[in-house]
């Protein structure tokens, strides 16, 4: 190698082109060509594989803060998706440090290895304290994401791909991550140096609405004394209603709740007026909401992260949550027999709701903990407890 190959500049093998023109370089991992999204930012610092698995962030560019992303490596056990071999529909990721070689026991793959194997284009060498900040001031951009070995792009038809993306408001995104047809769950959260367990015995029969859930979500279910049947997000009120359920779940998932709710909230709408007890997180959350009359708004930079308190109205208590959504219920629209229970601290927008005649209750935000702290999983117990009373007085 000559002095003059060991100081030349290489050229930039991963882009992330703005929809306002803006061209962002730095170095390619993971699937090579490139995606259209809307950039958004999580703040935690750890769990990126389960936030890079989870279906709620369907047409996202992920940019986390944390600078040093994917040095733990990637196993199979920390995939969040049900179908293992699903595309979650995540658009791409943006991280700072290069990513060095995997130093955990549980690692069984690097994370540009496994970035290929899912399909997903990934960029590094990015001073993501600079793009959240343009997140933070101008919302959330449509971008793409690209990646080129060569360094050889046409970025005129990049920003113009860019540019052209209509974005999330109006998608129906449930139906592209949903299960195709009703399944049973039996799985139990993961314990140190035993892995995941199985339920034996059940309690109370949950049919769980399918728009995008978390395996970690069904686990607690399951752990909590459920026997769970997953549905598909398109099945009917007769449909879920037929399984006899004592409870019914709304999952998390992604997209406009607006667009999923036109035909998801009749269905949500039937099961709470048969009284069935119904617990809703994230999507599932703006689902009840909008089946009881209320409406959704689009937030600017959204909530993604580990560490967003969150105050429960209910207990007087202030927790620290796990979240990921763009779109929140609008406060204002909630009719007179649904009272808010959680607001969140960091902006005041509406984090839970239950209803008054009715036994159902949802939040927005990620009880599972899968990332995230773990002050939520009460939640869970709320739902049983709910159940017992409804069974005992029915």
């Amino acid at each position: 190698m000559t002095t003059a190959d060991a100081w030349s500049v290489k050229p930039a093998t991963a882009l992330l082109v703005l929809a306002d023109g803006s061209v962002i370089e730095g170095e390619g991992l993971g699937a090579t060509g490139d995606a259209v999204g809307e950039v958004c930012f999580n703040t935690a610092i750890t769990g990126y594989q389960e936030i890079l698995t989870d279906p709620s962030y369907a047409g996202q560019i992920i940019t986390f803060t944390f600078p040093h992303i994917g040095n733990v490596g990637t196993n199979d056990e920390d995939v969040e998706t049900v179908d293992m071999a699903a595309q979650t529909g995540v658009r791409g990721c943006v991280i700072c440090a290069s990513i060095t070689d995997p130093s955990n026991y549980r690692s069984a793959s690097h994370l540009d290895a496994w970035l290929k194997a899912r399909g997903l284009v990934g960029i590094s060498g990015v001073d993501t304290r600079a793009l959240t900040k343009l997140i933070r001031e101008k919302g959330m951009p449509h971008a793409v994401i690209a990646h080129s070995p060569d360094g050889k792009f046409d970025i005129d038809a990049l920003k113009q791909k860019a540019a052209g993306w209509a974005g999330l408001e109006g998608l129906d995104l449930a139906k592209d991550v949903t299960a195709k047809g009703a399944h049973g769950w039996t799985e139990t959260p993961w314990v140190w140096d035993a892995g995941y367990g199985q339920s034996e015995a059940a309690e109370f029969n949950v049919v769980a609405l399918d728009f995008g859930v978390k395996r970690n979500i069904l686990r607690l279910l399951s752990n909590a004394g459920c026997k769970v049947t997953v549905m598909p997000a398109s099945s009917s009120a007769d449909e879920v209603l037929a399984q006899k359920p004592d409870g019914v779940f709304l999952s998390n998932g992604p997209g406009d709740p607006a667009a999923t709710g036109a035909y998801a909230a009749h269905t949500i709408r039937g099961v709470v007026d048969a009284g069935v007890p119904t617990f809703g997180i994230c999507l599932g959350h703006q689902m009840l909401a909008l089946a009881l009359g209320a409406k959704t708004i689009k937030m600017h930079q959204g909530h993604h992260g580990a560490n967003h308190p969150v105050h429960d109205f209910t207990t007087g208590k202030v927790e620290i949550t796990s979240m990921n959504h763009g779109f929140a219920v609008d406060t204002e629209t909630l009719p007179a027999n649904v009272e808010e229970t959680h607001k969140s601290l960091f902006d005041g927008t509406n984090c839970g709701l239950k209803v008054k005649d009715k036994p159902a209750f949802s939040v927005q935000y990620h009880p599972e903990a899968s990332p995230g702290p773990r002050d939520s999983h009460y939640l869970f117990q709320r739902f049983t407890d709910m159940m017992r009373e409804h069974k005992t007085n029915a």
